[in-house]
């Protein structure tokens, strides 16, 4: 068989889903000839398929080294990247490709992605506009305009954008998640639930409506119902799978620790997290920490013996027993959600009761969301950032004996905040740009050391890190803090 035979033969083997055998065939066909670009474009599309992007660029790259002239595999080279997370490197594909077919759809939209992700916002607009003028029913570029859109506050036009897309293609669960998300940042709580209902009507195991769903209900007041949907969120998510090495030494320690009353981490399980009888959070505190707030400037106070004995014991419990850690960091710690599972009745207490106990901090500040990081015994711990809401609170559980350094261990938070014409992946991931700040602006930290049962509250938009972590080895020894927050930025902060 010669090399356009076996070409020919690879092409069929791809069109109907035998992609091993066709990867073999087009091996064999650039094998033969190293300068074909054909087979290796159509290798980097299968290894595209494949989710294989760092060996799908390879070839593509190694293709338009042969024929750059080709404005599909400049499309699919620059789609590629996007998967990789590297939009800039992918913009200049999408404009070769466009130079070449200025009214090339696919092109347009990859583009208006790629602008997206590098938070040129009014760009992406602008070339998602020229998608619709090619395409004006395209559901997908519509949906993405109004992600934009949300993303920047604008959201009525989010919601125009959105309704658009539903007009062409009605019931579209994807498109439903995201009007709903839009209706409860504008705290239209009845109409953000009836549009998760409806996705979830149309896709029943749509985990992702399912937790957006819980998000408006606590917002909405309805904790305890929210919390209900986060955990059965959990329940239809499979864990993902990681080896890092910080993620298989944290699990290994769990499963001993379990002593095998399961088999392993990927199980969801949960230990203790009940709601107490009594109260979950200590009451001797109130008066005291509302006169300090009131007076704080900026807004931050420490509590110590936050929790009652009774409602430390049933959270470190929880943390320790329950398989819930599965959002995995590089810099060393590992992070549970609602919606892996960090959403037990007892914290559903501990977070209405902070409104109730502390009512001059909170006000009408709903609880938008919460979270728990789980550090190695002297890894890093989380970056410099702010977080978008207008109450943060930060409290951790693990025993005082656990820190080997009593004056660190804790948190450092600056006495400046995001400015509010920030978006959210400058104050929250974009660490040069906050450090630079603080420095023009001649920030002061201040630090607060690590004690179990302590507690943290501040304006959320403050500037804060985990301060350095020496802590002893073993599993029980390991540095957990658990964080709410309260409120939105935008509506008038604390």
């Amino acid at each position: 068989m010669d090399l356009e035979q076996l070409y020919n033969q690879a092409m069929a083997f791809h069109r109907g889903g035998r992609l091993a055998e066709a990867e073999q065939l087009y091996r064999q066909v650039t094998a033969g000839d190293p300068f074909a670009f054909a087979p290796r474009h159509m290798l980097g599309l299968l290894f595209a398929q494949q989710g294989r992007h760092e060996q799908a660029l390879e070839e593509l790259a190694a293709a338009l080294k042969i024929n750059p002239g080709v404005p599909q595999a400049q499309v699919h080279c620059g789609n590629v990247l996007l998967e990789l997370q590297r939009p800039a490197e992918a913009l200049p594909h999408f404009d070769r490709a466009l130079a070449a077919q200025p009214y090339d759809a696919a092109a347009l939209k990859s583009r208006g992605f790629a602008l997206w992700r590098l938070r040129r916002y009014d760009e992406a607009l602008a070339g998602y506009q020229k998608a619709l003028a090619v395409n004006p029913d395209d559901a997908e570029v519509l949906n993405d305009i109004g992600n934009i859109l949300r993303h920047m506050r604008r959201h009525r036009e989010a919601l125009e954008q959105y309704d658009r897309a539903l007009a062409v293609a009605p019931g579209v669960p994807e498109l439903l998640n995201n009007r709903g998300i839009t209706l409860t940042e504008m705290q239209r709580f009845a109409e953000a639930l009836a549009c998760f209902d409806r996705a979830l009507t149309a896709r029943p195991g749509y985990a992702e409506a399912l937790v957006n769903r819980g998000k408006a209900l606590c917002e909405s007041g309805r904790m305890e119902e929210g919390f209900a949907a986060f955990t059965a969120a959990a329940r239809m998510t499979p864990a993902p799978s990681d080896a890092r090495a910080h993620k298989v030494a944290h699990d290994a320690e769990q499963l001993a620790w379990l002593g095998g009353r399961i088999a392993d981490t990927a199980t969801l399980h949960f230990e203790g997290g009940e709601r107490l009888k009594g109260p979950a959070i200590n009451p001797a505190n109130a008066a005291a920490i509302a006169a300090a707030w009131r007076g704080a400037d900026p807004k931050l106070v420490v509590i110590d013996d936050l929790l009652t004995p009774e409602a430390l014991a049933g959270l470190r419990r929880f943390c320790l027993g329950s398989t819930v850690w599965r959002k995995v960091y590089r810099d060393g710690y590992l992070g549970a959600s609602p919606e892996s599972g960090f959403a037990c009745p007892l914290l559903a207490q501990i977070a209405d009761e902070f409104a109730a106990t502390f009512p001059d901090i909170f006000d009408a500040h709903p609880l938008r969301y919460l979270w728990a990081f789980k550090y190695d015994s002297s890894l890093k711990g989380t970056e410099i950032h702010a977080d978008e809401a207008a109450v943060n609170v930060n409290f951790w559980i693990t025993p005082d004996d656990a820190n080997l350094d009593l004056d660190s261990g804790g948190l450092v938070v600056w006495d400046r905040a995001a400015p509010l014409d920030w978006d959210f992946a400058r104050f929250n991931a974009d660490a040069p740009a906050m450090r630079q700040f603080l420095a023009e602006q001649g920030a002061r930290p201040v630090t607060v050391p690590y004690r179990a049962n302590r507690a943290v509250i501040f304006d959320s938009d403050l500037f804060h890190e985990t301060d350095t972590i020496r802590f002893r080895d073993g599993y029980e020894n390991r540095r957990i803090n658990v964080t709410l927050l309260y409120g939105r930025r935008e509506t008038g902060g604390v």
